[in-house]
């Protein structure tokens, strides 16, 4: 069956525009190789009606039961990233018919790299396609709800192997680094073999646009610095970002805050997201305008949303970046006690924010999501995170992607919410006890339940709620006395 099945891969890659046929003979000298596959018959049968990470699947099972490689999870993916590595051209290439694709338009153009992204299976689309997925009401409107499946779970030979190795190396740096292009990885550093990156010229610095293995949402991307170095919030980032959605004007960008607890998982490598995809905020209604005193001909409102947002729009992108900028410098520095906002402790910032741009049409659009970091007794993770009583479905960082409306849950709600529905229609049941009080309260608020699927959708009413709330506790000002006087403030000083 290998043979079924390293054919019917090619003729699939053929089908996908990975390769032509011409290619055919050597593809599969490629890959016979990493198989150690000495021959190969002249006409095999061929599987074709698989797909190609089903083929691979099958291909994986067999190296394994041949010994070609262990049985251990990176093994497994590095074997599979080199077999799609003999399918997808070389960097050069795919830049010269990216660039070609650009100048039908930049939609042709995303298009393409997308589509190779998925193809040559370095977006894994059938682990993708576990995620369970669903929109809540809310009094925000719809929210996004993902409990996140996609990632699979270390096996304990993995595990062991890296606390074995030990290893010290720091090639690439981190997981963002152009360095990665081509990796074949390592035990505990993932396999890229298969991965390629697009050189986006942003204001005189290479940054370089790829998507992310694990999409959250449609064509989520991520725009990378060639430079390994930290995150920051500026007015530069601010103007990477609008000129970003002048070249790709279908995608929105943003990034994540450059603060620790209010920022994503990687703070060491300046990086931005974007994609195309409206996010429940992107359409927030208005919760109220203001002027920005100083700033004519930009439009300034505070968005009905948990977290405290204000979001620019304006025609003149310079006159709208010195606008953002001045809330930047204002806010870095601002303290309400009132709002129980402090600006630093000693000489420890906790403000900033996290920056969302689009264009709608002929105006460019900038939402600022105010931030604060700071701990206290009472909230030990962050007083702008979520609370200890929504720990029990969301404890993590709230990050770019949640703030604009999606959750992103962990893979153990998957379970846990089975047994809460067996628990509300009246069947026995084995609920985590961080969930005991939450059924009781579901269960006391809908009373008789009568099946499950009355159960799951109450349950995705109630998560939403939950996610709505872990938002709000990410929110700096919680009343709108609090926010006019932030922007009282925005209009009486000048940033430093």
């Amino acid at each position: 069956m290998i043979f079924q099945y390293v054919n019917g891969l090619i003729q699939q890659a053929i089908k996908a525009e990975l390769i032509e046929q011409a290619d055919n003979i050597y593809v599969r000298n490629q890959v016979m190789n990493l198989l150690n596959l000495e021959t190969f018959p002249e006409e095999p049968d061929c599987v074709t009606d698989k797909s190609i990470p089903d083929m691979l699947e099958k291909i994986i099972e067999y190296a394994i039961e041949h010994e070609v490689i262990e049985d251990v999870f990176d093994d497994k993916e590095i074997l599979t990233a080199n077999i799609m590595n003999c399918f997808v051209a070389r960097p050069s290439v795919i830049h010269a018919a990216f660039n070609e694709k650009y100048e039908q338009s930049p939609k042709a153009a995303t298009d393409y790299f997308y589509n190779l992204s998925k193809n040559s299976n370095y977006i894994q689309m059938n682990r993708i396609e576990k995620n369970i997925h669903f929109k809540s009401d809310t009094a925000y409107g719809e929210l996004d709800i993902t409990i996140n499946l996609s990632k699979p779970e270390k096996d304990p030979v993995q595990i062991k192997r890296e606390r074995e190795m030990k290893q010290k190396l720091d090639y690439p740096k981190c997981l963002l680094c152009v360095d990665n292009e081509g990796y074949t990885g390592r035990t505990g550093h993932p396999a890229r073999a298969n991965h390629r990156v697009i050189r986006v010229p942003l204001l005189g610095e290479n940054w370089y646009l790829q998507y992310s293995p694990y999409v959250y949402y449609n064509e989520h991307s991520i725009l990378l610095s060639e430079e390994h170095r930290d995150m920051k919030i500026d007015r530069k980032a601010f103007e990477r970002l609008l000129t970003f959605t002048e070249i790709f004007p279908h995608y929105f960008i943003g990034s994540n805050a450059d603060l620790p607890i209010v920022g994503g998982s990687i703070l060491s490598h300046d990086h931005y997201q974007a994609g195309r995809y409206d996010f429940p905020m992107t359409n927030a209604a208005s919760a109220f305008e203001f002027i920005l005193e100083k700033f004519d001909n930009v439009s300034a409102s505070v968005l009905k949303w948990p977290l405290s947002v204000i979001r620019l729009n304006s025609s003149n992108k310079d006159l709208l970046l010195d606008a953002a900028n001045h809330i930047l410098q204002i806010w870095k520095s601002y303290s309400d006690e009132l709002a129980d906002v402090k600006a630093f402790t000693g000489d420890t910032p906790h403000n900033t924010i996290t920056p969302i741009a689009r264009s709608r049409e002929d105006v460019y659009e900038l939402d600022l999501v105010l931030r604060n970091n700071r701990t206290s007794a009472e909230h030990p993770l962050g007083i702008f995170h979520p609370h200890a009583d929504v720990h029990h479905i969301k404890k993590e960082n709230i990050g770019l992607i949640e703030v604009m409306g999606l959750a992103v849950l962990p893979a153990r709600l998957e379970m846990e919410l089975a047994e809460i529905r067996q628990f509300l229609i009246g069947k026995s049941s084995d609920v985590a006890a961080y969930h005991l009080e939450w059924a009781d309260q579901i269960q006391s608020e809908y009373g008789e339940i009568l099946d499950s699927r009355m159960a799951d959708e109450i349950l995705k009413k109630e998560l939403g709620k939950k996610f709505a709330k872990v938002l709000e506790d990410a929110g700096v000002f919680k009343e709108r006395r609090a926010f006019e006087r932030f922007i009282h403030t925005l209009n009486k000083q000048v940033a430093q």
